[in-house]
């Protein structure tokens, strides 16, 4: 079993602000079928795709800096433009670094990542606002180019090839070696793991290679949900999670919850226990999804208007 499902079911059990409505998880389960929802399939449009070495680096850039994409309470929300579209949040982030590689910016160049300064970080993204912690985005930068070079000749893709098409090993080769997809906290004085960039990775190149070449992994089952707060924001709409009443007013106020707090540990354990959930029970209604396309399909239900009816919780952390 994946640790991070492991570790988060003690989470599950001892939860005492969030808990997981079984009748709810049922009934939305069922709506999933008979409403016919398929696996989103993968956005050629917003990513950078050349099928080849540039789009695993391109891969691992984006996914190193995919997080916190809420503006600071007063500020103006970033946003870019991309063709004829006005983009935010994730796909913003995705099509500005496309948008840099087609206009030769070598951004997937690990010497080049290495010096990155936060002036050209800046540039690079442009757009209307700033993200938050623009400064801690160019450090990651700076780091894993630096890993790429000492480790790997500078090459994405042979980090990739190092795991052994196993989702695990590459997981954990992200977590050991980069200190920033350490996703983890302790809870109640235990270890809890949650490794949302660094699953959320393998997922993606699972995703734009169509399961082949650098997305062939063996055990691609094993990755779980990956815990952000768009998908607790969805699966508490529909009624699957439920916050004890000090929590709702917290997350509804706007109030910010501390990074590996137990409140937020719980959001977020309980987010990949639901989709886990969800899954076991979508098999027994016959239909075989794995976490991690559930969670694509919870996360794009999370981009319609009815589904942000209640608000996110807000964590400041470059985890998610």
């Amino acid at each position: 079993m994946n640790e991070v499902l492991e570790t988060t079911q003690r989470v599950k059990e001892r939860s005492q602000q969030v808990t997981i409505d079984e009748q709810a998880l049922a009934d939305f389960s069922r709506k999933l079928i008979d409403d016919g929802i398929e696996i989103p399939p993968w956005n050629y449009d917003y990513h950078f795709f050349d099928g080849g070495h540039k789009t695993v680096a391109y891969l691992l850039i984006l996914d190193s800096i995919n997080f916190c994409f809420w503006p600071k309470p007063g500020e103006v929300k970033w946003e870019v433009q991309y063709k004829s579209e006005t983009l935010s949040g994730y796909y913003a982030l995705a099509a500005s670094l496309k948008k840099a590689l087609d206009s030769g910016v070598p951004i997937t160049r690990a010497n080049y990542l290495a010096e990155l300064p936060l002036g050209k970080l800046r540039q690079i993204l442009g757009g209307k606002g700033e993200l938050q912690l623009i400064e801690a985005r160019a450090h990651i930068l700076n780091e894993l180019g630096a890993f790429l070079m000492t480790e790997y000749n500078g090459e994405a893709h042979s980090l990739v090839e190092a795991a052994g098409n196993s989702a695990l090993n590459l997981v954990g080769l992200l977590v050991e070696n980069l200190p920033s997809f350490r996703d983890g906290a302790k809870y109640h004085g235990k270890q809890i793991y949650l490794y949302k960039r660094a699953q959320i990775f393998v997922a993606d190149l699972y995703g734009a290679f169509a399961g082949k070449a650098w997305g062939n992994f063996k055990d691609i089952d094993t990755l779980t949900a990956f815990a952000d707060y768009k998908l607790p924001q969805v699966l508490r709409h529909v009624g699957i999670l439920q916050y004890s009443l000090s929590m709702e007013h917290k997350v509804d106020r706007g109030s910010f919850l501390e990074a590996g707090s137990p409140e937020e540990i719980e959001i977020r354990a309980n987010t990949i226990w639901s989709v886990e959930l969800i899954r076991q029970e979508l098999r027994r209604m016959g239909k075989e999804l794995r976490d991690f396309e559930i969670d694509w399909i919870l996360w794009n239900l999370g981009q319609q208007k009815e589904f942000k009816a209640k608000p996110y919780h807000k964590t400041v952390t470059t985890f998610y």
